[in-house]
């Protein structure tokens, strides 16, 4: 299913299908992305098969949100590419269970599709989207060092508010947030 497009994505679900699944295998078997995702149980992925499971913990955990929350597929329309995965959720709190009434917007890019401004194009569309159903702020957590996504972070212009810990079992986190714009 579609989600939102833009000029050159498509944000989709994942699916099942052949290729999804190498891919997904293909972005998170690389310590150089896992190593960012600390809260991530499982990861790095270290075999094939385990994509399969990626997807379901995907699914599942917005199995009740009817599509408005989600991990999804950045696919580059003039390609069919599939860049990354681009998401917004609520953010876990410090028992890493419960989720609290904070949105996370968040992405994670193969290295082969990194420097096209995917990730500021797919992350703006969907906060464009939370923002006109209500939502009043955005945020964004990000692992200390992790530079590339802190900079796409300014590039949607959120702002830095310091470290913080409420979130993802009390890991500290880079975070930042976006006010919805004013009428």
């Amino acid at each position: 299913m579609t989600v939102v497009t833009t000029e050159r994505l498509i944000l989709r679900d994942w699916t099942d299908d052949p290729a999804d699944l190498a891919r997904i295998y293909d972005i998170y078997s690389r310590p150089e992305i896992t190593r960012w995702l600390g809260a991530a149980p499982g990861l790095p992925l270290t075999d094939p098969s385990e994509a399969i499971d990626r997807l379901r913990i995907w699914q599942d955990r917005n199995a009740a949100d009817g599509g408005r929350y989600g991990t999804w597929a950045i696919e580059v329309r003039e390609t069919g590419q599939v860049a990354g995965t681009v998401l917004l959720k609520p953010l876990p709190g410090r028992d890493a269970a419960v989720r609290t009434e904070d949105i996370e917007t968040g992405w994670h890019l193969h290295p082969d599709s990194r420097g096209h401004g995917y990730a500021t194009e797919a992350a703006r569309a969907l906060m464009a989207r939370e923002f006109a159903a209500g939502t009043s702020e955005i945020y964004a957590v990000v692992s200390p060092g992790n530079e590339p996504s802190m900079a796409v972070c300014r590039r949607l212009g959120m702002e830095h508010v310091g470290r913080r810990t409420e979130w993802y079992g009390g890991e500290e986190l880079e975070t930042f947030v976006r006010a919805a714009p004013t009428a």
